[in-house]
């Protein structure tokens, strides 16, 4: 196996590991989580959250999972794509779902990553796919 291969195969362990410690810990602190299949093309993102129905706003937060090197304007951009394919796919108002992306920080507990997004996203001021 070469260095490359060998490298990758090291890097896309380290995060599954990542996705697998983020998921366990959110669940562990009483968030509906669940694990999103790969979809190719359409991915809907690595896990989503599913918030309380009598909350007002948001009902679903697609989680991008980053473990590398710190991409912002990346990882959003991907963040946004895929939860407008997850709502997408099940005929969702794109208005019900956010995406972020949660990038671990090197040597800190899952609880101290940085969750990634903008500010109309954060805040609600257009819906995913809207022009800002």
């Amino acid at each position: 196996m070469s260095d490359t291969a060998t490298r990758n195969k090291r890097n896309r362990r380290a995060g599954q590991r990542w996705q697998t410690v983020l998921r366990d810990g959110l669940r562990d602190a009483g968030l509906d989580i669940e694990r999103l299949a790969l979809a190719g093309v359409e991915d809907e993102g690595d896990h989503v959250v599913r918030l309380p129905a009598g909350l007002p706003g948001r009902r679903f937060v697609v989680i991008e999972a980053k473990a590398g090197v710190l991409h912002p304007a990346q990882f959003v951009r991907e963040a946004q794509l895929e939860a407008g394919n997850f709502a997408y796919h099940r005929g969702l108002p794109a208005s019900t779902v956010t995406g972020i992306a949660v990038a671990k920080r090197r040597g800190a507990n899952w609880r101290d990553a940085y969750v990634l997004t903008t500010v109309g996203d954060y805040f609600g001021l257009y819906p995913i796919g809207a022009a800002a």
